[in-house]
């Protein structure tokens, strides 16, 4: 006599099948949920590195010049190094030795603008990246032109401070092109706070830690350039 299975067993085998299937594909989902974790978090890590080795780079050839023409009238470049705190970013404009010429012939120097600043994202809310303007064109608007990037997206914070030679303290502000500021002179040290958002917000889908790079900065040339000045 033939005996199959029962309507019950084919049931009971049914549902331990379907139970097993949902535990496999629990376990797949965490793995492939961890795996894109880690890759995203490594990518910010990346992402920030990079981006302080760069500041720390142009810093490091930042300057101002005394190389005034005698008339006035017909200057046409001003150098600066001004650094303005804001919220959640800082802002400084100055004045580098660290543009690269990748054309033979291209009429550039080794001289360039360079700003670092707060951007909102034109496709997220809420949401701030650090922004880098390059100018290879020297001007008497240090300040302004030139192409602006995204150096590091979606940040919490970007905060500069600046030591002074001359009183040994650290300030948040400074302005070589002002009588009140830090006239014709660099800070020793600059230190540099950035902080990254790990994922993005919570109203996104991902959680809130933070990523924290942190440096200090020297500026060899912290006086102004004189030389050939008469």
């Amino acid at each position: 006599m033939r005996r199959g299975f029962t309507l019950i067993e084919v049931l009971i085998a049914v549902g331990v099948l379907a139970m097993i299937s949902t535990l496999i594909y629990g376990a797949f989902s965490g793995l492939r949920t961890s795996k894109e974790g880690v890759s995203r978090l490594s990518g910010r890590y990346h992402e920030g590195r990079q981006a302080i080795a760069r500041i720390a780079r142009e810093l490091q050839s930042a300057y101002v010049s005394l190389h005034r023409p005698l008339d006035q009238s017909t200057q046409v470049v001003k150098t600066a190094f001004i650094g303005k705190r804001g919220s959640p970013a800082d802002r400084l404009d100055f004045n580098s030795f660290s543009n690269r010429r990748f054309d033979r012939d291209s009429h550039e120097s080794d001289q360039c603008e360079i700003s670092y600043f707060g951007s909102p994202d034109p496709k997220r809310s809420s949401v701030v990246d650090l922004a880098r303007r390059v100018s290879k064109q020297l001007d008497l608007e240090p300040e302004k032109g030139g192409r602006v990037d995204v150096l590091a997206t979606d940040i919490d914070l970007f905060e500069l401070s600046y030591l002074d030679p001359m009183t040994g303290m650290w300030t948040e502000d400074w302005d070589t092109t002002q009588a009140i500021g830090q006239p014709d002179r660099l800070p020793l040290q600059v230190r540099v706070l950035l902080v990254l958002n790990g994922g993005q917000r919570p109203g996104l889908g991902r959680g809130q830690s933070t990523i924290r790079f942190a440096t200090k900065v020297a500026l060899p040339i912290s006086q102004a350039l004189t030389f050939g000045v008469q």
